[in-house]
């Protein structure tokens, strides 16, 4: 069962299963979607972790707020959120916009974040292929699967749909604008994690793991965007590995990670 707290000017709903000394893991999910997107996820994390699955402003069951929709009012949430709900730091897995989110708490402030996973994630939105964009009509068919559930869980009613999807559409073309030196600045493990069919550039991705210090990548064969819903074993597998690591990795024919000297 879920529920409601305010956190800043947003009433935010969220979903915690876990054991209650269980490490802190917060979900993020992508853009038109919501919490209910982790259900190849939560039973594997929840055996482990207190996993905590908020609805960001205006997606799910939490009500959108007057003003654009930005990543950085989202990341400002998120720490609010990290800070009343979850009490400090947790792990971090964002998917799609939620990884943007992720990639930005752990920008601003590296100390609620203990480790973070960034699931198909762009750092700027030049590095999106022209497939992600979704056009202008809210009505368009091939929006059907976000627009029904919007509708069927919203606050803001049906009505609202146009409102959320044109605000969406503004921030994928707009945002982020991150660089390269601004992501070189996270200190806190990572793993920048794609299926080897995503509408980001791979280039972009490959530029993301070479900009954040120790980074580990994993590309997922025969996957897309949707990779954690097509290969949720493989996938599960994978992050709780990563999440599970309490000191960098250490392999038998290191490079990249090569001791200098």
């Amino acid at each position: 069962m879920g529920e409601y707290v305010q956190v800043g000017d947003v009433k935010t709903w969220y979903e915690v299963s876990g054991p209650d000394d269980g490490d802190p893991l917060v979900l993020l999910h992508g853009g038109l979607s919501d919490s209910t997107g982790w259900t190849a996820q939560q039973p594997a994390y929840s055996e482990r972790y207190r996993v905590y699955m908020p609805d960001r402003r205006g997606h799910g069951r939490t009500p959108d707020v007057e003003g654009p929709l930005t990543y950085g009012v989202m990341a400002d949430d998120t720490v609010r959120f990290l800070e009343q709900v979850v009490g400090g730091p947790a792990h971090l897995v964002g998917w799609s916009d939620g990884g943007i989110v992720a990639l930005l708490v752990s920008m601003r402030r590296p100390d609620l974040v203990r480790r973070q996973v960034l699931v198909g994630t762009n750092y700027h939105h030049d590095g999106l292929m022209d497939a992600a964009d979704l056009g202008d009509d809210p009505d368009a068919p091939h929006l059907g699967i976000f627009k029904a559930m919007f509708q069927g869980a919203s606050p803001d009613g049906p009505d609202h749909w146009p409102v959320f999807f044109a605000k969406t559409a503004r921030m994928w073309r707009e945002e982020p604008t991150l660089a390269t030196d601004d992501v070189a600045k996270v200190t806190v493990p990572t793993l920048v994690f794609v299926g080897d069919d995503e509408p980001i550039h791979l280039e972009h991705t490959m530029a993301l793991y070479d900009a954040i210090p120790d980074a580990q990548l994993g590309i997922v064969p025969g996957a897309s965007h949707m990779l954690l819903l097509e290969k949720p074993q493989l996938c599960n597998e994978l992050v709780l590995a990563f999440l599970a690591e309490t000191a960098p990795p250490s392999t038998i024919f290191p490079v990249r990670r090569a001791e200098p000297g």
